[in-house]
């Protein structure tokens, strides 16, 4: 007679404990790939609304458009929200007004900030047009913030690209928000929606989104010069 041979259930459980650390030590560096996935996309998506800017620039006489009509008219219409920001960084208007130069909207959402807490906020997210289900805009542009007349010293709005850097470079003198800006290449013009630790300002962040941001630990952003970076903040730990 011919034994049988089978695994006994100290075994198994042997087997089942080894898979179950090998998944434990695997699954953060596949979500951590995963992330870097979307980072690179994400920088990919900034890249080609800034390549739009700059192709709308070259066509306009190296001017900036005035869409500060569209700013107020998408859905929700202007500054929806009573916390941070102050003012309404959405660039939906962005992707109506450069489709001809960029008609893929979809590349002005980040792949992360889809289901994400940020990107969903109200202060985020914004249709690109009027029309009904119309691709979402869930990135920020500070420079056209706001719909004020005349347009003031930090925002865009139909200047030529150096009297909108001048501009800047002027009010970072006594604006310390905005940081050391000396010329186009830090001149910030789409990033990915935050909300910092510790605002300035009389406003307050939102205690759900308090710390938050598309990714954990900075944002991206595209600048005038065309370049993309992740820029760490500590002030957004969390995503």
């Amino acid at each position: 007679m011919k034994s049988r041979r089978a695994f006994t259930l100290i075994e198994l459980l042997v087997v089942i404990a080894i898979i179950a650390i090998l998944a434990a030590m695997l699954l953060p560096a596949l979500a951590r790939a995963k992330q870097r996935g979307q980072l690179a996309v994400c920088l990919s998506n900034l890249k080609q609304t800034g390549l739009a800017f700059v192709m709308y620039l070259n066509d306009q006489s190296d001017h900036f458009p005035d869409r500060r009509d569209l700013k107020s008219s998408l859905p929700g219409g202007y500054h929806p929200w009573t916390t941070w920001p102050p003012s309404d960084p959405r660039a939906g208007w962005a992707a109506t007004n450069f489709f001809n130069y960029c008609p893929n909207l979809n590349v002005w959402s980040c792949p992360a900030a889809v289901k994400s807490p940020v990107g969903n906020a109200i202060q985020s997210v914004q249709a690109t047009s009027m029309d009904t289900n119309a691709p979402l805009c869930r990135y920020w542009a500070w420079r056209f913030d706001r719909p004020d007349d005349p347009v003031g010293q930090e925002d865009f709005w139909g200047k030529s690209q150096s009297q909108a850097a001048s501009d800047l470079v002027t009010a970072s003198l006594t604006d310390a928000t905005l940081g050391p800006i000396y010329g186009p290449t830090d001149v910030e013009l789409v990033v990915d929606p935050y909300f910092p630790n510790t605002p300035t300002g009389a406003t307050t962040v939102d205690p759900a989104l308090k710390g938050r941001t598309i990714h954990s630990g900075g944002r991206c952003r595209v600048f005038l010069d065309g370049h993309t970076q992740f820029i760490k903040d500590t002030r957004t730990p969390l995503q």
